[in-house]
């Protein structure tokens, strides 16, 4: 059987909670440093920082207050990004995330989960801190991109043609991920993809089906987040990277997921990645830009199906995160050791 229900339009939900000239500010000013450092213009790195997945509203917010204090800490070298994702790919089964089953109860209120996001991404713009999403969806990004200053292509997508295309539309910078078998080659080609001129299929902002016609993303990079059962943000994998991208005839940048298999998701592992950064930095290294950092409230993971109806306040219910107090210090350490 399938049942059809209307949704929301992207002009509606943007109607209900419009732009307002702080988050504007926010979102642009975070474009452009982005922007910045990927071209060399802006010394600092960025780090783009937060829970796996926004599950409650209420703790990703509180998090976001803490984040941008630390945002203001560190802000002459480094360039905070919250990472706020409200859909999560699945290798099989599993939770989509909040955009698509906010409730937790598979009933995938999706109406309620676009509104919840919009309205969490306006409250964290107007704090003046800027965030990122990751693109899963073909049709989402017309209600809450406005509001991202950078967004990543997942290791599950980023061999998809469609994403590619979609990429090339999207007006921040975007990181593609390295394959789930830890292929550099499949982002490589993405890259080059999304920085072409594309045409593919979507919805306009009245929900009418659209041809979306692009002019290219030139502000693209490439995420190693480990692959195939190993790391690959060491210095031999970094320079293998950098001689791929240079035989591509693409800008050498790269972003370092500190995450995924990377760390094995161990979130403590995290740290020794940060650290094992640093000195490739100090060493003289050019070519990383970023990184990225699971991180919560609090640290570890939850199992929200056994736990329904009692969830640990600001504890991650996918991948375990550090706690907001280990990822501060380790930042705070970044910053310190760090010398460019």
């Amino acid at each position: 059987m399938i049942a059809e229900e209307e949704i929301i339009t992207p002009l509606e939900l943007k109607a209900k909670y419009p732009l307002t000239e702080k988050a504007v500010a926010t979102v642009m000013q975070g474009q452009k440093t982005i922007r910045d450092i990927l071209s060399g213009k802006d010394r600092r790195k960025f780090i783009v920082v937060g829970p796996c997945s926004i599950h409650n509203p209420e703790s990703a917010f509180e998090y976001a207050l803490k984040l941008k204090s630390l945002f203001d800490e560190v802000h002459d070298k480094l360039f905070l990004v919250m990472r706020c994702y409200f859909e999560k790919p699945r290798t099989s089964i599993g939770w989509q995330g909040l955009i698509n089953d906010p409730y937790l109860d598979n009933s995938c209120k999706i109406d309620d989960g676009l509104t919840i996001a919009r309205k969490l991404l306006l409250d964290i713009a107007e704090i003046g801190l800027p965030a990122a999403g990751e693109a899963l969806d073909l049709i989402t990004p017309q209600y809450v991109q406005d509001l991202f200053s950078w967004t990543a292509i997942g290791a599950r997508t980023t061999e998809s043609q469609t994403h590619r295309r979609m990429a090339s539309a999207i007006s921040c910078a975007v990181g593609f991920k390295n394959g789930t078998n830890g292929r550099i080659n499949l982002a490589v080609n993405a890259i080059k993809s999304a920085l072409r001129p594309n045409n593919f299929i979507s919805i306009s902002p009245d929900g009418h089906s659209a041809i979306i016609r692009t002019k290219g993303n030139k502000n693209t990079h490439i995420v190693l987040r480990g692959g195939g059962g190993k790391p690959n943000y060491d210095s031999a994998s970094i320079k293998k990277c950098e001689e791929a991208l240079k035989r591509a005839n693409l800008p050498v940048r790269i972003m370092v997921d500190c995450s995924h298999e990377n760390s094995n998701k161990d979130p403590y592992k995290q740290i020794e990645i940060i650290r094992d950064i640093i000195k490739q930095i100090n060493a003289g290294n050019k070519s990383i830009i970023g990184l990225m950092i699971e991180s919560n409230l609090k640290s570890g993971k939850q199992n929200y199906q056994e736990n329904a109806g009692n969830l640990a306040y600001g504890v991650s219910i996918t991948d375990p995160c550090l706690s907001f107090d280990e990822t501060a210090e380790a930042i705070r350490e970044f910053y310190r050791e760090c010398s460019w």
